[in-house]
Formats: C-alpha cells, structure tokens, sequence
C-alpha cells in the first residue's frame, strides 16, 4: 500500500496550505496516466476537476490536510506545508506502508515509513494524483472565499502574488487570510521601510 503526497498553496500570499494523501489501486495506474494524471500544475482547471472525480472514484482512500495562515505565520512554510501533509496521511483510512513525499524534505515525527522525492509529481502516479486532488480542493476553496474578498482578484490567481493582487494589498491592506509573514502582506511601515 503506498500513499502518495503532495501539497499545493506554498507560494500562495493567501489561504492555506493544502496537502493530499492518495492510495491508488496498483492495477488503475496505467490507465490513470493514459487518462492524462500528472503533474496538476501541467494540466487546466477543467481537465484536473474531471481527472479529481476519476481519482477519487477509483482510490482506495483519498485524504486532505490543511494548515491555516495562521500556523503558516508561526512555524513557516515549509513546517506548514509538511504539518498539512502529515494531517492528510494520519486521516488515512487505511494505513499506508509507504509514502511518498514530493519534494526533498521528510515529515517529521512520521510513524510510517516513507521516501521524498524530487518532481514526484512527473515520477510517481500517486503523488500526480494527491497533486491534483489538493489543487482542486484548494482552488474551490479560494473561490469560496473569492466572494467575500473580491477586492483581491482571488478568482484569477487563486491567492497567487499577481500585480492585480499586490496592488489591492497595497489599497486594501492585508484579509485575516493574508500570510503576514510573507513580505507583500506586511504593511509598508511595518516593512523596514521597504517598498512594496
């Protein structure tokens, strides 16, 4: 049984960070890639929603986790994104042998066996998946809390830094869901002086 896991959200200025864990049945691997699973950012919006209901369908269990802004602030990004990855895989129904972490850093305090690996998402099926069940979980999310926020253009760049986002930051100043610890958000006095 083998998880993989992936987060989506790191270089976000607002929401939370989202991981998935995924365990997929060895036989649909095959035709999960030939269905065009991969890497979530190399697919479009609609292509991932359709792929996310096939993913789900067929998973012997599909979980998420989340940290907030708030414990992004305090523990950082990188703690952040490895705290909501490790939340997704103890919400796991069934307990994986292994996992598989994208990228090069290892969960802490992880009881289950488990191996990084760099571009996981374009090496492993598993983790191309729990990529695109996070992105898809996340972006609905955002576009949730795109209605009472419209002022941040949130439903273009999905809480991304774009110029759009920056200025309305700049005017608007930073929502409860602006990661204060990443300099766009931070008030300009507060900066050092530091122009936004």
């Amino acid at each position: 049984m083998i998880a993989g896991v992936d987060e989506v959200g790191r270089g976000a200025l607002f929401g939370p960070v989202v991981a998935a864990a995924c365990i997929l049945p060895d036989e649909v691997l095959d035709e999960l890639a030939s269905c065009g699973v991969r890497d979530s950012k190399q697919l479009s919006a609609a292509a991932r929603s359709r792929l996310t209901l096939k993913i789900r369908a067929v998973a012997v269990d599909c979980q998420i986790g989340v940290a907030s802004v708030r414990e992004i602030d305090r523990l950082n990004i990188l703690q952040a994104s490895l705290l909501a990855m490790k939340r997704a895989i103890l919400k796991l129904n069934v307990t994986p042998d292994l996992c598989l972490v994208d990228g090069n850093q290892r969960i802490p305090n992880l009881s289950i066996a488990q191996e990084t690996m760099i571009k996981g998402d374009a090496r492993s099926i598993q983790i191309a998946a729990a990529s695109i069940v996070a992105k898809v979980w996340r972006d609905e999310l955002i576009l949730r809390l795109a209605v009472k926020y419209p002022e941040y253009d949130l439903t273009n760049n999905k809480g991304y830094g774009t110029a759009k986002h920056k200025l309305a930051l700049e005017r608007c100043g930073a929502s409860v869901f602006h990661r204060l610890s990443f300099s766009p958000c931070r008030k300009p006095e507060n900066n050092g002086g530091e122009k936004i």
